[in-house]
C-alpha cells in the first residue's frame, strides 16, 4: 500500500459514525431514529409492540418500483394487526419534495433519513423487527408476497408484550 494513502484511510475510519450499527438477525435492534418525509421524527422504541419492516429503496431501482406498491398494499391489509412499514429512501438525486405525490399516495411511512444503523449497501434491503425489538429478518433483495407472508404472519400472530 502506498504510504500517502494511510492518513486518508485513517481519516475515513475516524469519520465513520461510531453509533451506527448493522441489524443482525436474532439480536435486539439498536436505538433507531427515523426522520420522516414531512420532517417529523420517530424512533423504533416508540413502535415497540408492533412488527416493524424497514425498507431501503431508491427511485432508480427497478425491483424497488415493484416492491414498494406490494409493501403498501400488504400494509393496508395487515396494519390493523400491529404492523408498521418505514420506507427509507436512499435516493440522493431526487429531492424529497419531488416525491410528495408518491408519498401522499402511500399508506406506509416514508422516511428520508435514519440514524442508529448503517445505510443499506444495496437496494432494496429489508429488515423486520418483531414486537419485542428483536431483528428477525435482514436481507438485500425485493420481497415477494410469499416472502411477506412467510416472514410476517407468524410475527403478527405473536402476542403483544406486556410492559
Amino acid at each position: 500500500m502506498l504510504k500517502w494513502m494511510l492518513p486518508l484511510l485513517a481519516a475515513a475510519a475516524i469519520a465513520t459514525p461510531a453509533a451506527a450499527k448493522e441489524l443482525k438477525v436474532g439480536q435486539v435492534a439498536p436505538p433507531i431514529e427515523f426522520t420522516l418525509a414531512d420532517g417529523t421524527k420517530t424512533t423504533l422504541a416508540e413502535h415497540r409492540g408492533e412488527v416493524v419492516l424497514i425498507n431501503f429503496w431508491a427511485t432508480w431501482c427497478v425491483p424497488c418500483r415493484v416492491e414498494l406498491p406490494l409493501l403498501d398494499g400488504y400494509y393496508r391489509q395487515v396494519s390493523k394487526h400491529g404492523m408498521r412499514v418505514f420506507a427509507v429512501t436512499t435516493e440522493g438525486s431526487v429531492p424529497i419534495f419531488k416525491m410528495k405525490a408518491l408519498f401522499n399516495a402511500l399508506a406506509i411511512t416514508p422516511a428520508k433519513r435514519i440514524k442508529g444503523i448503517d445505510d443499506a449497501t444495496a437496494v432494496p434491503t429489508n429488515y423486520i423487527v418483531d414486537r419485542k425489538g428483536v431483528v428477525r429478518y435482514a436481507k438485500a433483495g425485493a420481497m415477494t408476497l410469499d416472502d411477506l407472508n412467510r416472514e410476517l404472519v407468524p410475527l403478527l400472530n405473536e402476542r403483544v408484550p406486556v410492559g
